[in-house]
């Protein structure tokens, strides 16, 4: 007659099992470019759209070139610039919490021990798990990293997960500037009467590509994600020429 694993011991092996495999390096590695990813698709969708806003406005007020050129470059290294600024700021305060966070999990598991050993073993019978299977899971885990145990089932983040400020304010500024430049082309290259609609059609395709990829990143609609952002696109190209061509008529500018 064989012995059959009992249930408990069953559960606490799955458990621990899952808890190291959601902390592999592939796993964290791949997470992490798949939030680069998504955030430069929407840096370049930012950059499209506030760009393509202001060369249409210009445009629709005057013909000149050096005056389209201008706000146009304006437009992309006051944009590229902002967004740097903003996300490096972000990015600082979640580091700031975040290593906050570790350290005090850290001087708690370093200056009582049995009482995050107790409140671990709580968290996880809420989960549904015996007491013994949750003592069980809660010893086992405490023997291979007690920091990360905590850290991932009391806050649910992970020292692997501080990004770095200065990566993400360079790559934000990177991904708007790329997104910049196609309705600086697009506005700067055709004839002065095909300007403006070539502009239209360029940036509305380019938005209904990264809708979909940004959709498809984050597992949503692609359909509902590329309406969305192309009625958005529309409407900020749309308000803008027509503010720029009432200016220009008016004989403001």
């Amino acid at each position: 007659m064989t012995d059959e694993p009992r249930p408990d011991a069953d559960a606490a092996q799955a458990l621990k099992a899952a808890h190291d495999d959601r902390r592999e390096p592939h796993a964290v590695a791949i997470n992490e470019r798949l939030n680069w990813l998504r955030a430069g698709v929407l840096g370049a969708n930012d950059g499209i759209v506030s760009t393509a806003a202001v060369v249409v406005g210009v445009a629709a007020a005057t013909t000149s070139v050096p005056a389209i050129l201008t706000a146009g470059a304006a437009a992309m290294i006051g944009g590229a610039i902002s967004m740097a600024l903003g996300e490096y700021v972000s990015v600082s305060s979640s580091k700031d919490t975040t290593q906050a966070l570790i350290a005090k999990e850290r001087w708690e598991l370093a200056n009582d021990p049995d009482g995050e050993f107790e409140e671990l073993v709580r968290l996880y019978e809420a989960k549904g798990l015996s007491r013994a299977t949750a003592e069980r899971v809660t010893t086992e885990l405490h023997e291979h990293d007690a920091l990360a145990a905590h850290l991932e089932t009391e806050l649910h983040i992970a020292e692997d997960d501080i990004a770095s400020p200065w990566r993400a304010a360079w790559a934000s500024a990177v991904a708007f500037t790329l997104g910049a430049i196609l309705p600086m082309l697009a506005i700067l290259l055709p004839p002065a009467g095909w300007r403006i609609p070539v502009t239209f059609a360029a940036v509305l395709v380019a938005l209904a590509i990264t809708g979909a990829v940004a959709a498809r990143i984050g597992g949503a609609s692609a359909p509902r994600a590329v309406v969305r952002v192309i009625v958005g696109g529309a409407l900020a190209l749309g308000v803008t020429f027509a503010i720029g061509r009432l200016l220009g008529v008016s004989g403001i500018v």
